[in-house]
């Protein structure tokens, strides 16, 4: 799948998915802003990425971080035509009523409001550009949430919903919205979705997903640069699962 030409703005890409995306990204040929809240990841992955890489640090959940961040990969690019709304937060599992709403307030902060803000951040541009691609990172949990991360799931629900509802609005325009959903993976969220981290936890997920393990970021990085490439061109409004049969 050729990115050749393109210039993406990759949110979370100091690591985990978003750094694997960011990677495949800039084997494809594309130009990378690699956008995080962690100057050290963000600056690590542009620096091993090279000179078609360049680090923004912003916080997506806040709104002068997100216009600044946009400004920022205009100007190092001139254009931006992916955006992959990676950057994501969960909570430990836990029964619904237990999250604080401090929290669920993060974790809506980062899961809603940071898609929307970065998404409303470069619509103008790509309406002006007739052409881009939103992808957006949604998760499993949106189809077959796990017991205890209501919250979580709950929101990438909404980013499924929301994936829809673009990709009908901004068919015009000829751009394009696809989310995935990816199932566990080996980034540093996992011990999160945990709760803790033992080998007998490790084996309940993989013994969950029908192909016996875990994703990995490069997985879902192909998917990524499928969806975000040419040879896609008629697919949009989907959610399309990196599961491993998980959701079957």
């Amino acid at each position: 799948m050729s990115l050749e030409g393109k210039v993406a703005l990759i949110t979370g890409a100091g690591s985990g998915f978003g750094e694997g995306i960011a990677k495949r990204f800039i084997e494809g040929g594309a130009k990378v802003v690699v956008v995080d809240r962690d100057a050290s990841g963000a600056e690590r992955v542009a620096n091993e990425l090279g000179g078609n890489a360049f680090a923004v640090v912003a916080d997506i959940a806040k709104q002068a971080d997100v216009e600044a961040a946009v400004a920022a990969g205009l100007e190092k690019f001139g254009r931006i035509d992916v955006l992959v709304n990676n950057a994501g937060i969960g909570h430990k599992p836990q029964n619904a009523e237990l999250v604080e709403p401090d929290e669920f307030d993060r974790i809506l902060g980062v899961n809603v409001r940071g898609v929307y803000l970065m998404t409303r951040a470069l619509l103008s541009h790509m309406k002006a550009n007739k052409s881009g691609v939103i992808v957006n990172i949604a998760s499993t949990g949106a189809n077959r949430p796990r017991p205890n991360l209501a919250w979580y799931n709950a929101t990438k629900g909404w980013v499924v919903s929301a994936t829809k509802a673009l990709a009908i609005e901004l068919a015009p325009f000829n751009i394009r919205v696809v989310a995935l959903n990816p199932v566990a993976g080996e980034t540093p969220l996992l011990t999160t979705f945990m709760g803790e981290d033992s080998e007998e936890i490790r084996q309940k997920f993989r013994d969950s997903i029908p192909l016996g393990r875990l994703l990995k970021p490069e997985d879902l990085a192909e998917a990524a640069a499928f969806v975000a490439s040419p040879q896609a061109s008629m697919i949009t409004g989907v959610a399309l699962d990196v599961d491993g049969g998980r959701s079957i």
